[in-house]
């Protein structure tokens, strides 16, 4: 997955209302949009270095975008938007190998009245449901962490992928983690435990776990190899 234009680096400064953050550029500091909804727990240090991408769109109010923060010397993805993106590449071109090949690749399918998973893979008779979640957090060295807050939203993909098993689904959640520097995962049952428990127990009712960190260039970012996992 590429990006849209060329990084430009800067120095973080703050943020503020969610979606926006105060980025210095040489000697300007100009407003970046924040694509993260989340907390971005222990990324929000003024002064570390980030990487933004400036639109080519000149009725865009905001334009520049937040792509990657440096954290203690590791890039990390911070662009939520991106996440699928990177995924969608690394299934199509065979990248992850629970899945095998020659399959096909639906996004954004419904389930039930008010679900819609990521991706639907199908082959044959083979059907399989997989929701991705955007990884950032990192609190020990090499250890990637989910979620950095608590997720109603990740708990109820726990539960509506449940009901896709019962229907006769393969199902799927892959974290991706848009880091370089973490050898395993685990969940941040700290953070929030009924996420943590929902997940073990989904885990015990055939719910698939991957885990896949990402390369970083200055052309993009790529899903890299996959990641231990540990409960």
């Amino acid at each position: 997955m590429n990006f849209e234009n060329n990084l430009i680096s800067g120095v973080f400064i703050k943020r503020y209302k969610r979606f926006f953050v105060d980025v210095k550029i040489n000697n300007e500091t100009v407003v970046a949009h924040c694509p993260n909804t989340g907390s971005m727990l222990g990324l929000l240090t003024e002064g570390n270095k980030v990487w933004l991408t400036k639109t080519n769109n000149p009725n865009r109010k905001l334009k520049y975008t937040l792509q990657i923060i440096e954290d203690n010397g590791s890039k990390v993805g911070v662009n939520t938007h991106l996440t699928n993106k990177i995924v969608l590449d690394a299934l199509q071109n065979n990248n992850i190998k629970e899945f095998g090949k020659k399959f096909e690749i639906k996004p954004e399918v419904k389930f039930g009245e008010n679900t819609r998973f990521d991706f639907l893979i199908t082959k044959k008779n083979y059907k399989a449901f997989i929701e991705v979640k955007n990884v950032t957090l990192s609190r020990t060295k090499g250890l990637a962490e989910f979620p950095d807050a608590i997720t109603t939203r990740g708990l109820k993909h726990i539960n509506e992928l449940i009901k896709a098993s019962n229907k006769g689904y393969e199902i799927f959640i892959l974290y991706l983690i848009q880091r370089e520097d973490c050898k395993s995962f685990t969940i941040a049952n700290d953070i929030d435990v009924d996420y943590a428990n929902s997940l073990s127990k989904a885990v015990k009712k055939k719910l698939n776990v991957l885990c896949y960190d990402c390369k970083f260039s200055s052309k993009g970012i790529k899903l890299n190899q996959k990641v231990k996992f540990k409960i």
